[in-house]
C-alpha cells in the first residue's frame, strides 16, 4: 500500500484553491488539446492508397454515419464502428453498422471507391472548453441549478 492508505501524509503546506467565484472560464488551467475539424458534409479524394488511408481514419474518429461506395456501386450508410489496418488496402478493413440493420458489414480498404461524411457530427461544439462556456453564461445571468444535460436525441 502506498499514499495515505498506508499512513503516509505528506506534510508540505498545501496550496488553497481560490474561491470558485472568483475563477473566470478564460482564467482556467487547459491543456493542449485535439483541434476538431469539421469533417460533416466532405467528400474526400481517394486517389491513392495513402489518402485513402488518412480519409479512413478520420471516418473512424467521426462520430456520425458515413457513406461508403463500392467499386461495384453499392452504398451502405452508417456508424464506421472499427477498422483493422495491414500492409496492403487489400488487408485492411473498416466495419460499419448500417443505418437500416443491426448486422454489422466489413468492407476491404481495396473494395472502396468513395466516402462521404454524410451523417450530423454529433459531437461537434461539445467540448469541455464549449461546456464551461455556457456553464459561466448561465451562472452570470443568474440561473439556479446549472448543470451539465444531455442533448435530447433525434
Amino acid at each position: 500500500m502506498t499514499g495515505k492508505a498506508a499512513g503516509h501524509v505528506s506534510h508540505e503546506p498545501v496550496a488553497q484553491p481560490e474561491s470558485s467565484s472568483s475563477l473566470a472560464a478564460d482564467g482556467l488551467e487547459v491543456s493542449p488539446g485535439w483541434q476538431h475539424e469539421k469533417l460533416e458534409g466532405w467528400v474526400p479524394e481517394l486517389a491513392s492508397e495513402e489518402e485513402t488511408r488518412k480519409a479512413l481514419e478520420k471516418a473512424f474518429d467521426y462520430r456520425g454515419d458515413v457513406t461508403v461506395t463500392r467499386k461495384n456501386g453499392t452504398t451502405v450508410e452508417g456508424y464506421l464502428f472499427d477498422r483493422k489496418t495491414g500492409p496492403r488496402l487489400a488487408d485492411s478493413l473498416v466495419r460499419i453498422l448500417p443505418k437500416t440493420s443491426n448486422q454489422r458489414v466489413m468492407i476491404p480498404y481495396s473494395d472502396i471507391a468513395a466516402l462521404a461524411f454524410t451523417g450530423r457530427d454529433t459531437a461537434a461544439g461539445k467540448s469541455w472548453e464549449a461546456w464551461v462556456k455556457k456553464y459561466m453564461e448561465k451562472k452570470a445571468a443568474g440561473e439556479k441549478d446549472i448543470g451539465l444535460e444531455p442533448e435530447a436525441l433525434e
